[in-house]
């Protein structure tokens, strides 16, 4: 099956088959720079109607950039700024359905429309998020939340941090 068909599927059972695909690649490699990177471009190739799929990690008071696949992003968030930085700060998901109406929205491609972030724990300790963009307004929904979790929870089991 083509990467583009996973999620010509219904929702659920296409994000079933990517959280297997994401398992797969890290299989019996658990450096985060390898597995976050893989997975981003697994996303970016997989997602219908996304602009950038990559993931911000903790260091110190701020999300710096890491692996990533789309246009070039915003290298430093802070904590509490933007949606990720929220994400950060809240440690629970954002699905936004217009950015322009999010409050201190960071535009960092003004092509993007539409956002989610999910946040990536070991335990209660964050260690970064998972972005995706869309130049589709309302693109996101419950469904990409729940398969983008999965996806998080893959992550976390399976890469060093």
């Amino acid at each position: 099956m083509e990467a583009s068909d996973i999620l010509s599927k219904s929702q659920n059972a296409g994000y079933d088959e990517l959280n297997l695909g994401v398992a797969a690649l890290i299989d019996g490699e658990r450096d985060w720079v390898a597995n976050l990177a893989n997975t981003s471009a697994l996303l970016f190739y997989s997602l219908p109607n996304i602009n950038w799929a990559g993931f911000y990690l903790l260091r110190g008071d701020r999300l710096l950039l890491g692996p990533f696949q789309g246009k070039p992003a915003c290298i430093s968030i802070p904590i509490g700024k933007g949606v990720c930085g929220t994400v950060a700060k809240t440690k629970t998901p954002q699905l936004v359905r217009d950015v322009h109406a999010f409050p201190g929205h960071i535009a960092c491609d003004p092509d993007s429309r539409s956002e989610i972030v999910i946040p990536i724990l070991s335990g209660d300790e964050l260690i970064g998020v998972l972005d995706i963009d869309s130049a589709q307004e309302g693109r996101f929904g419950d469904d990409d939340l729940k398969g983008l979790r999965k996806i998080v929870d893959t992550l976390i089991a399976g890469t060093d941090f």
